[in-house]
């Protein structure tokens, strides 16, 4: 399962989190860009509210997912194993991942992180 994590290139604690993964990946079928990049609601399907929810994965078929199912689906590229998707598809995971999601989704500004993607590198945004 290859594809692409989208996330918000201007938060610090988003962009920590996806270079950790990009570390930590053992198969180089994860990508990530930042969601700010001109055209990503577009190829994703979304709206520009839409978009600014939550992460989103893309994968090689073209299956969007948002939210916890995204960063368990890019784990699972990185990882090069199912198993988190799994996880998250066991009855009642997918409800408690999901409300956790949320809740840090609608924080994130305020969690310690780095340099925002976007602020190191402007023009990739």
């Amino acid at each position: 399962m290859s594809g692409v994590l989208y996330f918000d290139g201007n938060c610090g604690m988003c962009t920590r989190s996806v270079n950790s993964l990009m570390r930590r990946q053992r198969t180089g079928d994860l990508r990530i860009e930042p969601f700010q990049r001109p055209g990503t609601a577009e190829r994703l399907g979304v709206t520009a509210d839409q978009l600014t929810e939550a992460a989103w994965w893309r994968d090689a078929s073209g299956d969007v997912y948002r939210g916890a199912e995204a960063i368990n689906a890019a784990l699972s590229a990185g990882m090069g194993s199912r198993i988190p998707l799994g996880v998250y598809r066991i009855p009642g995971m997918r409800q408690l991942q999901n409300a956790a999601y949320h809740w840090v989704a609608n924080h994130r500004y305020r969690f310690p992180g780095t340099t925002p993607h976007c602020a190191a590198q402007p023009g990739d945004c």
